[in-house]
């Protein structure tokens, strides 16, 4: 059961990545906003992590901001993840032998 304190923890923040420079935060908000930016996000086809952990780290950041160096590895995890799902690879990459392809 979802209670008022479970609905003002949620948070929900929107990262922009253009390929050049780091990921910056674009939206964020907390409870009903949390929601309302993930179903645009949805809406919209965007990808959507959820990781409490992580989204509590983004949070605390200025919209604006990009995201500080020690978080770039785990945020380019995620992007790279979020490519191979919509079928993106990069030009000449080949998977390693017994590795699944992700192109179709």
């Amino acid at each position: 059961m979802n209670t008022d304190s479970d609905k003002q923890n949620k948070r929900a923040v929107g990262l922009k990545y253009d390929g050049s420079d780091a990921p910056t935060v674009v939206a964020k908000g907390f409870g009903d906003l949390a929601d309302e930016i993930v179903s645009l996000a949805k809406q919209s086809g965007v990808l959507v992590h959820e990781d409490p952990f992580l989204s509590e780290l983004l949070a605390r950041m200025d919209l604006g901001q990009e995201i500080p160096e020690n978080l770039y590895y785990v945020i380019a995890e995620l992007i790279a993840f979020s490519y191979l799902l919509q079928g993106k690879t990069p030009e000449n990459w080949q998977p390693k032998p017994g590795q699944l392809s992700y192109k179709t």
